[in-house]
């Protein structure tokens, strides 16, 4: 059963910007019902053309490019008030394909609609490109990463990055300690490494006490020191972030 925007769980969580009764009643006219997807099965295909695009209710998913034969890099993460499919709406196909980690559910838009998002509601159009341009910013992170730190750094960077998106996106409600749904192979996708060497980075962060990673969840035992292992002092967004 679809759920009324005014009842969004999102919409109560603090990692979120409240919305105007008038914003509200718009995003009821403007959604066209929800989706729900399995863990382990595509969100959206590389290449495809769809009607719609998503906002992520809940769940995560990772953004990812294929080689032609089938060598994979994980682009980014997605959590939930994430936009989903949104290339498509504007560049007719999806350069990059969603994977599900987790059972994910979807606010579902139709891409025919999205100039009367422009139109009708500017505040939630400011949102849109918003989103739009933290994702280009979080791009930048993990092209950085990619071309200057090396593999130590990489790993912990991205760590860092898991545990800042989980708590910017209401995944979790601490960055310090946050539901960790992937795999290695996924950590490697993204650092650009191999599985065996993100192996012996994780590692070697677990025994300078710097993370801990069991039972689906991973902890930040000491985040500054993190920091330094991953060359960076960036610090987490301080306003909510737009839910469309």
């Amino acid at each position: 059963m679809s759920i009324r925007c005014a009842k969004c769980p999102l919409r109560a969580r603090k990692a979120f910007k409240s919305l105007s009764d008038e914003d509200l009643a718009f995003m009821e006219r403007f959604k066209t019902g929800e989706l729900h997807v399995e863990a382990g099965t595509p969100v959206v295909i590389e290449g495809s053309k769809s009607p719609h695009f998503h906002t992520v209710l809940s769940g995560a998913a990772l953004r990812t490019k294929l080689l032609a034969d089938g060598r994979r890099q994980v682009v980014n993460f997605v959590f939930p008030g994430d936009l989903v499919g949104l290339q498509s709406s504007l560049l007719t196909e999806m350069a990059h394909g969603v994977e599900a980690v987790t059972d994910m559910r979807l606010c579902v838009f139709s891409r025919e609609r999205l100039w009367e998002l422009f139109r009708s509601s500017p505040a939630r159009a400011y949102d849109l490109i918003w989103l739009a341009a933290t994702e280009e910013r979080s791009l930048g992170e993990m092209l950085l990463s990619a071309g200057r730190r090396d593999a130590r750094e990489r790993v912990a960077a991205l760590l860092l990055y898991l545990g800042r998106r989980a708590e910017e996106s209401a995944f979790s409600d601490t960055r310090l300690e946050t539901p960790f749904p992937f795999r290695q192979q996924d950590l490697a996708d993204a650092a650009g490494l191999s599985l065996v060497h993100t192996n012996k980075m994780l590692q070697s962060l677990r025994a300078a006490r710097l993370i801990r990673i069991a039972d689906g969840t991973m902890t930040i035992l000491d985040e500054t020191r993190l920091k330094e292992a991953a060359m960076t002092d960036e610090e987490p967004g301080g306003q909510g972030r737009p839910l469309l």
